[in-house]
């Protein structure tokens, strides 16, 4: 069947992906390369943030997880396996997203001032720098560059799956952008990655790539602008180096921002309109990456072997 998915992100091309694997002819209509995409700016650690309901999230998650630890053999995917901290700033952490790693213990000791726990593990680190690439490569298929404004203008089946325009594409409007500011620093040798997302000078995060260390970051829901406020990465590099002395003195080596397609919930549904099948697949929040699998293979299962009823 000819499946038309927009939307050239993360979860837009593992759609594809998974689409072409399963034997349908898939061309993905894209508004910007994948360098210039909120998928490009994310520090990528799987971790189930801002994103809902939990118990789809867990599952969609679970898989990704499992995708990506195999991924993770090839170098050349820019996935690697690294250990690390969540931290834990209330007595009673909710620790739901734990169900699905498997080996997670909580620490007590030797933590920052004011962090009564943490939970560390080992988990997925994508380069998106090198992830991208390898995952537009390996779908192996069509790519036309521009934006629809019409899912009229679209022929045959179509998966929805842009992002916040998503949201204009289907007259939704509960998609709002969360908009996240990134620094990456030099990398003095780290090699674990830290979560702090209960900091309360704001939401933290140091993770670590064989080059680089993206440091974040901001969670401003409503807010549009892509152009790096100086201010933010101000208030950004003084709470990262704060938690990880090591990074005092790296240099700064590009900076970013990318609007989170947030929703109070993912869209992952099929409705038939004009007699072909549309797939919704958006709303993800700052989770794209961790769902991505997981997602496109429920997508491949809604769309269904020939693109009727299922």
């Amino acid at each position: 069947m000819k499946v038309t998915v927009i939307g050239g992100g993360v979860i837009g091309y593992t759609c594809a992906h998974e689409l072409a694997r399963a034997g349908h002819d898939v061309t993905v209509l894209a508004a910007d390369p994948p360098d210039r995409t909120t998928s490009a700016v994310a520090a990528a650690v799987w971790f189930p943030y801002e994103a809902a309901p939990a118990d789809a999230v867990l599952r969609w998650g679970a898989r990704s997880l499992r995708a990506f630890t195999e991924l993770a053999a090839d170098p050349g995917t820019g996935v690697s396996l690294r250990s690390g901290l969540v931290l834990h700033r209330t007595a009673s952490p909710d620790l739901w997203w734990t169900a699905a790693v498997a080996s997670a213990e909580t620490v007590l000791d030797g933590l920052p001032h004011g962090v009564p726990s943490a939970t560390r593990c080992t988990l997925p680190v994508i380069d998106m720098g090198r992830y991208l690439p390898w995952l537009v490569a390996a779908a192996g298929v069509r790519t036309v560059v521009g934006e629809v404004r019409d899912l009229a203008d679209v022929e045959g089946a179509v998966v929805v799956a842009a992002g916040l325009r998503s949201g204009g594409l289907l007259a939704d409007e509960d998609v709002t952008p969360v908009r996240g500011q990134v620094v990456r620093l030099a990398n003095p040798g780290l090699t674990d990655w830290l979560i702090d997302d209960d900091n309360p000078a704001g939401l933290t995060y140091v993770v670590p790539r064989d080059h680089d260390v993206v440091c974040g970051g901001t969670a401003e829901r409503g807010a549009w602008s892509v152009d790096p406020s100086p201010g933010v990465e101000t208030a950004i590099l003084t709470r990262v180096r704060d938690l990880v002395p090591a990074l005092r003195a790296a240099l700064v080596a590009s900076r970013g921002v990318g609007l989170r397609p947030a929703r109070s919930a993912v869209r992952l549904d099929r409705v038939e309109r004009d007699g072909r099948p549309v797939v919704s697949c958006y709303g993800h929040g700052g989770a794209g990456v961790t769902l991505s699998w997981g997602c496109a293979a429920e997508v491949v299962a809604l769309l269904g072997r020939d693109g009727g009823p299922v």
